[in-house]
This record gives C-alpha cells, structure tokens and sequence, in this order.
C-alpha cells in the first residue's frame, strides 16, 4: 500500500463550523495522521499522511467539510510520506 502526504489550504466558510474537529474524525476515521489549523486570514490548513487511496478520501471530504461550512476552493500540494506523525492532532495558535 503506498504512502503519500497532502498538504491543504481550505478556503470559504470554514471557520466556527466545527471544521477542525470534524476533519480530525475523518482523518482518525481513515487510520491518517498530521494535523489541522485555522490561519488568521480565515482559511483552514491541513497535513494528512497515511496510504494514498485514504489521502484521496480525506481531500474530498474537506471539498465540502461538515454540516455548515462553504468550501470554495482547495489548494493541494502532494508531498512524499515523511512518518513524522503519531496521531492526528488539532493546532492552535498562529503559524
């Protein structure tokens, strides 16, 4: 099963409508690991790693997020598996 990273901007709505808790249980719900954030100018980021095909899932899924948010744009950059991760985790604070 090959491994891979993906490294997101999510750009809409997606702040105050649970995005980071709800992309941390599909990353927890498709065995992912690395982390989410909100950025100061509205966006969210994210660091999935984990087996591609789950990768995939886990892009789609934040095309449209949960239950109140408006995703209008989703930036992807693919990056080699690095393993730096134990979990996945929700950030605070500014980059």
């Amino acid at each position: 099963m090959e491994k891979g990273r993906v490294y997101l901007i999510i750009t809409g709505f997606v702040q105050g409508v649970f995005f980071r808790a709800s992309t941390r249980e599909t990353a927890v719900r498709l065995d992912l690991t690395g982390w989410v954030r909100n950025l100061p100018d509205g966006n969210v980021e994210a660091v999935f790693e984990g087996p591609v095909e789950n990768l995939r899932q886990a892009v789609q899924w934040c095309r449209q997020g949960p239950r109140g948010a408006r995703v209008t744009k989703v930036d992807e950059k693919w990056q080699d598996y690095t393993g730096e991760f134990k979990n996945f985790s929700i950030r605070y604070g500014s980059p």
